[in-house]
């Protein structure tokens, strides 16, 4: 992680995002800029929350572990989002550990210390976490709706879209650090179901797999396929 001491940019971004309504002066003062690298983890299930961070640039996925070591990918979230909500509002630990999917993830970061002090009388900062945690098991049910309404082709289009970093439509994205196994944990179907639709995608000209690594050639194929990237929402 690399801290900018960056009060122009930091503000930038507060503003950019509404933030400055959200934070009073006092949680501003001791917001920090946080920038983490692709692969870089942010948060890791089971430690201590110290810090609410707020998305405001870059890719990021939040994903469980199990006992065994198995992974389950949650979510991919973009800006505006929000980690350690849960965990300020229940003091409890981190449910999920959260890594950077972009090349750089920008976060603003306020401690608990400060937002104990200085946010939980606040109306604003209160009505600002309420509405964000509702928006999240929203989508949490929305996500679990679409996996057993839609066939894996338009699940597994769906998921290439949300992991992608870019938005053109005309450039090729290799996603080297897809791993397979999570993409069929985390849009419900086996590693084989995945790989059979995976090699119709390569005949239809919308995704390039070599030596595993899968790259996307057609977004606005995918996005055809998908018909809404649920996964984004």
């Amino acid at each position: 992680m690399k801290e900018w001491k960056d009060d122009v940019k930091l503000n930038s971004f507060l503003e950019q995002y509404g933030l400055t309504a959200v934070f009073n002066e006092h949680l501003i003062k001791h917001a920090l800029l946080c920038e983490f690298e692709q692969g870089e983890t942010i948060c890791t299930q089971g430690e201590s929350a110290h810090f609410l961070y707020v998305l405001v640039s870059g890719k990021i996925k939040v994903y469980t572990t199990s006992l065994d070591g198995k992974i389950l990918i949650l979510s991919f979230k973009q800006p505006l989002e929000i980690i350690g909500d849960v965990e300020f509002v229940n003091g409890a630990e981190l449910l999920n550990t959260v890594e950077a999917v972009s090349d750089s993830v920008m976060m603003v970061g306020i401690s608990f210390e400060w937002l104990k002090r200085y946010g939980y009388n606040d109306a604003e900062f209160l009505q600002f976490l309420l509405n964000i945690i509702s928006h999240k098991f929203y989508r949490k049910s929305t996500t679990m709706s679409f996996n057993l309404m839609y066939p894996v082709e338009v699940r597994l289009a769906s998921y290439l879209l949300s992991v992608s970093t870019t938005k053109e439509h005309t450039v090729a994205e290799k996603l080297d650090w897809l791993d397979l196994k999570d993409l069929a944990n985390f849009i419900g179907t086996s590693y084989r179901h995945v790989n059979r639709v995976i090699k119709q995608f390569c005949l239809d000209g919308l995704i390039e797999k070599k030596k595993g690594v899968i790259t996307i050639k057609d977004s606005a194929g995918l996005m055809k396929m998908a018909k809404d990237n649920i996964y984004e929402q």
